[in-house]
């Protein structure tokens, strides 16, 4: 037996023998309450999991609830399907519009725009919403309410969204890549003294490792990484399996986890495999790698509960925030494209930011950084991250925002319902565009549809943009005679400093829209393949439903409890799903956004959109 094999059973005695003492007979033979386990497999895509690229994962899925029409939420990014798995909302009600929002200047960023991957931007942005900015309840902060032990483990960003209110450290345990970090006053979440003094004693670093060889993205002429994010998650696995997990044990009192494995998504971005090259492209041995990766870290997880005794009463979600797609760079129709960026970016190919710099060039209006700064692409400038346009960029006419297969635009709302009609008539001249929707306010315009029939309107607090412009993709054919799946094979241009051959996500694509899902547990069925349509959102409401708490909401764009999965519906208990294909009005040029969903119930799941021929899993061809 290992060093920390004897730690556990030590914990396991313990706990064992304070609880019986302590607990009258007739309670003992009582049903304890159960544990929950949410381990997020951050872009990790449904079709590239099989027995010899993820174990751990095919043999959950065989086992326990197989999801083969899963969802991630639209715009198809992290923080956004963060906020969707913590709270069971859609982004309309919870208001994360993108990985990055537009807010008030804050003390910890200077500028509109603030990357939400971050607890410092984190803690800020909710201090600005009187302590709650999703205006909802998360699953962690119910738990907690119930008398649960609660913690959330992984990448920084995602992790505190699973219980912001937590964010002073009190409650909620928090373990991220900032967690011990002494450079940056105020940046991590505090840890309680016992927890590091729990870590000392198990002999983990209290201070979270970087991502080493696995976080440098390389550039136009230098390859990414070639090697999966090992060393970091490890530590995670450590302090999950050595300290967290032992700890919630011993206390004798049931928990709730989430776990969030950074692998795949840092290395499908960062991957040096396939330098401006589109193959193998994110199907590399490093993506691979970082496949595994997430597999065995859920190994870990599991060895450690089955040897604590908890296994069996531990229900187990396993899900993806995304999918993902391999970068292009190339676009016929793009200005941007054949401008030159000497510094950076292969001649021919897309600078970040070309999207501004083609709306600027098509609506002939000055171009700003988001530091307003002006941009000039004659001397080879172009926008990083986001952009203004317009005369005043401290007041733009047009703020671009983008994300990754996706891009978000703020209008001035003196100018919107003006400037819109022009923007999409641009917009719809340009070969990488795809879909389009528009702000319900600013009315019917031909070749988009409204925000809120892909849930982009609820009750949401934060500013909401004005139009999404979804990217265009299509399927590699080398690829897909390799993996015989189109999804796994998606090629999509994205606004990003990434290079062609690495890999994004955020588009409206069915290679993104389709992520990993499963289930195993007391509560789930066993060797139970589920067709009917589930996403993100329905996690939180199917859990709060097994542990018998009622999930408070505000909003309505909730999930569902995905009943048909659990143990105590009837086999043939699965509800009807509805397809339906909702077309806009054609733009003068005959572009049309062309949107395909199900239904079961009130309940919608997006598949794809965009305009035919230029979407990867989108069935309309006309």
């Amino acid at each position: 037996m290992s060093r920390s094999s004897h730690h556990i059973a030590r914990l396991m005695c313990a706990a064992a023998l304070g609880y019986m003492a302590s607990v009258p007979a007739q309670a003992q033979e009582a049903k304890p309450p159960r544990n929950i386990v949410i381990f997020v497999a951050d872009g990790l895509r449904y079709g590239i999991v099989n027995p010899e690229t993820a174990p751990t994962l095919a043999t959950l899925k065989t086992q326990g609830v197989d999801f083969q029409n899963s969802h991630s939420v639209y715009p198809t990014v992290t923080t956004v399907n963060a906020s969707v798995i913590a709270t069971g909302h859609g982004v309309g009600d919870t208001g994360e519009w993108s990985n990055a929002l537009v807010l008030p200047p804050l003390k910890a960023e200077p500028g509109k725009v603030h990357f939400m991957e971050s607890d410092l931007i984190l803690k800020e942005t909710n201090s600005l919403y009187d302590g709650n900015y999703f205006n909802e309840m998360s699953l962690l902060q119910l738990a907690r309410a119930h008398g649960y032990q609660t913690a959330a483990v992984g990448k920084e960003g995602p992790v505190l969204i699973q219980d912001i209110a937590a964010s002073d450290g009190q409650s909620t345990i928090f373990i991220d890549d900032s967690t011990g970090t002494h450079y940056e006053r105020g940046r991590a979440v505090p840890l309680d003294a016992s927890i590091v003094d729990a870590m000392k004693a198990a002999g983990v670093e209290t201070m979270a490792p970087d991502r080493g060889l696995n976080q440098s993205a390389g550039a136009y002429n230098m390859p990414g990484v070639q090697v999966a994010n090992i060393y970091q998650q490890k530590w995670f696995v450590n302090v999950t399996t050595k300290v967290l997990l032992p700890r919630f044990t011993a206390a004798g009192k049931p928990f709730a986890l989430v776990y969030w494995s950074r692998d795949p998504d840092g290395t499908q971005h960062n991957t040096g495999d396939s330098l401006n090259v589109l193959s193998p492209g994110i199907n590399g041995p490093t993506s691979l790698a970082a496949v595994r990766n997430a597999s065995d870290n859920l190994q870990a997880l599991i060895d450690t509960l089955k040897a604590l005794g908890v296994y069996d009463n531990t229900d187990i979600f396993v899900t993806a925030d995304h999918g993902f797609s391999t970068i292009s760079k190339q676009s016929k129709t793009s200005y941007a494209a054949h401008q030159s960026y000497p510094d950076d970016t292969v001649k021919g190919f897309l600078p970040e930011g070309f999207l501004a710099i083609d709306l600027a060039h098509a609506l002939n209006l000055p171009l700003f950084d988001n530091y307003n700064t002006p941009i000039t692409v004659a001397k080879g400038e172009h926008p990083h991250n986001s952009a203004a346009i317009g005369a005043d960029p401290a007041n733009p006419d047009i703020l671009a925002l983008g994300s990754g297969g996706s891009e978000l635009l703020y209008l001035d709302p003196a100018k919107a319902k003006d400037l819109a009609p022009k923007i999409i008539a641009a917009l719809t001249q340009q070969d990488y565009v795809t879909a389009l929707f528009v702000d319900d306010a600013l009315g019917e315009i031909p070749g988009t549809l409204p925000m809120s029939a892909v849930g982009l309107k609820g009750e949401a607090r934060t500013p909401r943009p004005a139009i999404y412009v979804s990217f265009a993709d299509y399927a590699l054919p080398s690829c897909v005679k390799r993996w015989g799946n189109p999804e796994v094979c998606s090629v999509m241009v994205t606004d990003s400093n990434l290079q062609q051959g690495q890999g994004n996500h955020g588009g409206f694509t069915r290679a993104n829209t389709r992520n990993f899902m499963a289930a195993i547990g007391p509560d789930f069925k066993a060797g139970f393949a589920n067709t009917t349509p589930v996403s993100n959102a329905d996690i939180t409401p199917t859990l709060a439903h097994i542990l018998g708490f009622d999930l408070p909401s505000k909003g309505k764009l909730t999930g569902r409890v995905i009943g048909e999965a659990l143990r105590t519906a009837p086999v043939s208990s699965a509800p009807e799903a509805v397809a339906h294909v909702t077309r806009s009005k054609p733009a003068a040029n005959g572009f049309v956004t062309v949107l395909e969903s199900q239904s079961v119930g009130d309940e919608v799941y997006l598949d794809a959109a965009g305009n035919p021929g230029r979407v990867v899993g989108l069935k309309t061809q006309k």
